[in-house]
């Protein structure tokens, strides 16, 4: 399905933001998000009844430890990523399960004072124009020394793989995923979701997986040489 979104000037200059830490979103990949507190009930509604986009935000590193902090004061990050809703449903207990699929990322600007519930912000996609470019950057990324890794890192921590979609998928939607799906921190997926173009993304991957390996190796007295 061809996307209705080809630049930035298709997006709004506001969006409604789900802070949410360790999560991040990017171009084309998806995101399911377990949705229960009021408020972000409440952000589904709003973007359900609109045009289905949330923007989805890590709070900043001095919020702590807590994956989503109370109020609407709390500092978020510089850089997030808009998504539309593409799956949406409701459970029987109350919590909604919604999917987002990635646009673009955008820098935040100010805040705009609303009687919502949830965090509304001005938005500038222009930075990340090249987000709108499907494929971009492809023939660039060491598919080889990805998967290599990958397999490393799954084998090791006794993980298991669809190997045959994995195989399938392109560089992009495989690189954007990975990242999305990975175990790391706040600031490890940070610096994933903010990578300059896809090459230095899959990069980063491959660098956070092998010093996990490392760290690995060297408590076990295993030389990696």
């Amino acid at each position: 399905m061809t996307s209705p979104y080809s630049s930035p000037d298709d997006l709004p200059s506001v969006v409604p933001i789900f802070p949410l830490s360790g999560a991040i979103l990017l171009p084309r990949a998806s995101l399911t998000l377990n949705v229960f507190e009021p408020r972000y009930l409440a952000l589904v509604d709003h973007a359900l009844a609109n045009k289905r986009l949330i923007g989805v935000v890590q709070p900043a590193g001095e919020t702590g430890s807590t994956e989503s902090p109370r109020g609407k004061s709390f500092p978020v990050r510089n850089v997030g990523c808009v998504g539309r809703i593409t799956s949406f449903n409701e459970t029987e207990d109350g919590p909604e399960v919604i999917s987002l699929t990635g646009i673009a990322r955008f820098e935040l600007g100010d805040e705009l004072a609303s009687d919502t519930p949830f965090r509304v912000f001005a938005a500038n996609f222009l930075p990340y124009a090249d987000d709108f470019i499907r494929d971009l950057g492809e023939d660039e990324v060491d598919r080889v020394r990805l998967l290599s890794t990958l397999r490393r890192y799954l084998e090791t921590n006794g993980l298991h793989a669809d190997w045959d979609r994995i195989n399938e998928a392109a560089n992009e939607q495989l690189v954007n995923t990975l990242s999305i799906l990975s175990p790391y921190g706040s600031e490890e997926k940070q610096a994933l979701l903010e990578a300059g173009n896809l090459k230095e993304r899959a990069d980063a991957l491959v660098a956070l997986a092998e010093m996990e390996l490392a760290t690995r190796d060297d408590n076990s007295g295993t030389s990696l040489q």
